[in-house]
């Protein structure tokens, strides 16, 4: 990236990087779990409050059309970022929410007792609970697709999981516990062998890798606005329109009907059909800066290189500090490294390293099953954006002393 802009340049456009905790200079190593946001961002959602805050796609006035226009532009730039050529954009309010929609559409229309849904051992609470619950409802069951000892899924296990039963396949792009990024294609083109749609949870890719939907050709993929440097509470559905054609909606309110009556109500076309009620516009905006951001930073492709080199410079860091064991090593990764360290628990290090100014996360993860496939209950995670720094890293590598001291090891 020092090759086109400087990343003092970069980092200009954060607030958070002239921030003081404790003292320190703030460090933040939690992007996994949501990034920080651009001023260009912050400035376009308090345009949108303060000088053109209006409902969108009903109003027939000033303030209400450029609020549509706008809103409607943020689809349509979406769509583009993911080259989503066959796929509809709804906007949700998280990946969350995507997931859980698709999961009521299916339950309606595609499953009946006895089916079968598969998933991996590494995925995001988010993409199980809401298939658990789902199974329990309609006496579906869930098979998992199970990891390899360095992290790595089973393909050859998740090829013979296949049978007339199953019905959908549920699968993370790249594991937010560990980072490790599964091959997509490849498990799309299996389950499409077999005539089985597949949904792709992109939370963790879409921030770090260029999505090709078009390439993919999945039948879903979601992902969070707050982790690829937009606002919080909004999310977004892409998905084939056949499948949207079928489903019903997922709520029902304003917006998503072509007409009603007490008797029959007949329903708008997807995307709209399945966005009732006065949607998160400000949210849309805000995506939509972010994705222009990045778009427009990352012009030659080189920001996942950036970033890369950040996580291996901080891997081979990381591997030289006493006692310090890392999780997930192997493979195609997203920046992100966790680790534990015998004798301090994850949780007390995590501590210890925000009085040094350096923001981690630390817990299960919300990946419980893949903490019980490793052996352990809970882990830390550092997780790298293109605003972070080796210069930083230094200084999270110089803080374990910190740790080391605490805990007389």
């Amino acid at each position: 990236m020092d090759e086109i802009i400087k990343i003092e340049n970069v980092r200009k456009n954060f607030s958070f990087c002239k921030r003081e905790i404790y003292g320190r200079p703030l460090i933040y190593f939690d992007n996994a779990a949501t990034t920080q946001k651009p001023q260009c961002v912050i400035d376009e959602m308090v345009e949108y409050y303060s000088d053109n805050c209006s409902g969108v796609n009903r109003s027939i006035h000033y303030l209400s059309e450029i609020a549509t226009n706008k809103y409607n532009k943020a689809r349509f730039t979406i769509r583009a970022f993911l080259n989503a050529s066959n796929h509809e954009i709804i906007f949700t309010r998280s990946a969350t929410e995507s997931i859980n929609l698709v999961c009521h559409g299916l339950s309606k229309i595609h499953f009946t007792p006895g089916d079968e849904i598969i998933l991996t051992e590494m995925e995001h609470h988010s993409n199980i609970v809401p298939w658990y619950l789902t199974a329990k409802e309609l006496g579906l069951n869930l098979k998992v697709i199970p990891l390899l000892k360095e992290g790595i899924l089973d393909i050859d296990t998740y090829i013979k999981l296949f049978n007339k039963k199953t019905k959908l396949v549920s699968f993370t792009h790249a594991s937010n516990a560990i980072g490790i990024v599964n091959p997509i294609k490849k498990m799309v083109k299996i389950a499409k062998s077999f005539g089985v749609p597949t949904l792709i949870d992109g939370a963790q890719s879409t921030p770090h890798i260029k999505i090709d939907l078009t390439s993919i050709d999945c039948d879903f993929f979601v992902f969070s606005g707050h982790k690829v440097y937009g606002p919080t509470g909004i999310g977004v559905l892409a998905a084939k329109k056949e499948w949207l054609e079928k489903m019903p909606p997922w709520q029902g309110g304003g917006d998503m009907i072509a007409s009603v009556s007490f008797d029959e109500i007949i329903f708008a076309n997807p995307p709209n059909k399945f966005e009732a009620g006065t949607p998160h516009i400000a949210g849309a905006l805000g995506l939509s800066k972010a994705i222009d951001y990045i778009e427009e930073l990352n012009k030659q492709d080189l920001l996942h290189k950036y970033e890369m080199d950040l996580h291996n410079y901080a891997l081979d860091k990381i591997s030289a500090v006493p006692k310090l064991t890392v999780v997930g090593k192997t493979g195609e990764k997203i920046p992100l490294i966790s680790f534990f360290v015998e004798g301090v628990h994850p949780h007390d290090l995590a501590s210890i390293m925000d009085r040094e100014g350096i923001a981690l996360r630390a817990g299960h993860l919300c990946a419980e099953p893949l903490m019980k496939k490793f052996g352990v209950s809970s882990l830390v995670r550092a997780s790298f954006a293109f605003y972070n720094t080796k210069e930083e890293i230094d200084q999270f590598i110089k803080a374990f002393d910190k740790v080391f001291e605490v805990f007389k090891l």
